[in-house]
């Protein structure tokens, strides 16, 4: 499928409400991930995931730089077998299903744990995720106020333009921790390697953090991240967040004590705010998408 017809079989409602139905399906299995370094810095990532009816490998490259050759840095696709027959059904375009399903699992995380889902909702980096939660929160959740912040004002002023077609009213703001007294719904999505975001979230905040999926990474200060820690809820995507979030394993968190989503749908307990919501990423989000696109229609 190319990147529009992609985007088209997986609207983001119905993407989160199957990555609910992947969480609570036992014939779900996902091995762990190859990464492989390439020469001049980039990696490559093959990614399989099979339940009782799919099998997938995700293979995408990520090379940091392609900024500069006006290239995605993320490029490759998602394959889709079926597993009776061992037929090949569909070939995903990988970076569209990388945006939607991240966004996705931002979406159900705050569907189960925001204390409040009507916004303001502030988006910290206004990259391919920035765009994707922006549409996710606005068609999941109904949210019609946006304020966007970025290093890059164009960047952000670009977004802002893409909300205002949506209906939205958005804004760019350049100051994110200043923006935060105003935004009860928080989604940080950049690079970084550095601080990005000192402010605390109010009382009753739902933050997705997206950026930091590596232990080098890191977007919130770790000061933020224990004080959420020690008054509010913290919860990860899955139990690869032990060694991967990088915002809380730099603050000195104990991340494999922070229940999953997993957990929380298997065991609902009282929500406590802010919620800091940790988002790294796992190939059974894309084993969610390959799902709901093998029960359409062939002509979609």
């Amino acid at each position: 499928m190319s990147p529009s017809a992609t985007a088209a079989a997986l609207p983001y409602p119905e993407l989160a409400d199957e990555i609910e139905a992947l969480l609570r399906d036992p014939t779900v299995v996902v091995p762990a991930r190859i990464v492989q370094a390439l020469p001049g810095g980039g990696t490559l990532f093959a990614m399989p995931a099979v339940d009782a009816r799919v099998a997938i490998t995700k293979l995408i490259t990520l090379i940091p730089d392609n900024g500069a050759r006006g290239l995605p840095s993320i490029q490759g696709d998602i394959v889709v077998f079926d597993v009776a027959t061992g037929q090949r059904t569909a070939l995903l375009d990988g970076p569209t299903v990388t945006a939607r399903r991240t966004a996705a699992v931002s979406l159900l995380g705050a569907r189960l744990l925001a204390p409040r889902r009507d916004g303001p909702l502030l988006i910290v980096g206004a990259g391919v995720q920035g765009r994707a939660h922006l549409e996710a929160f606005a068609s999941g959740l109904g949210v019609r106020e946006v304020r966007i912040a970025s290093r890059h004002a164009a960047s952000a002023d670009a977004l802002v333009a893409h909300a205002r077609t949506l209906g939205l009213d958005a804004r760019r703001v350049d100051d994110a921790d200043a923006a935060l007294a105003d935004c009860p719904l928080v989604v940080s999505t950049t690079p970084a390697r550095q601080v990005v975001l000192r402010g605390a979230p109010r009382d009753d905040a739902f933050v997705s953090a997206v950026g930091a999926y590596t232990p080098q990474m890191v977007e919130w200060a770790p000061e933020v991240c224990r004080d959420i820690a020690a008054r509010g809820t913290l919860v990860v995507d899955t139990r690869d967040a032990d060694h991967e979030a990088g915002d809380l394993l730099q603050a000195g968190i104990d991340v494999s004590a922070v229940p999953s989503l997993a957990d929380w749908l298997a065991s609902p307990r009282p929500v406590r705010g802010p919620v800091f919501f940790k988002n790294c990423g796992w190939g059974g989000w894309d084993l969610a998408a390959a799902r709901l696109v093998s029960r359409q229609p062939p002509h979609r």
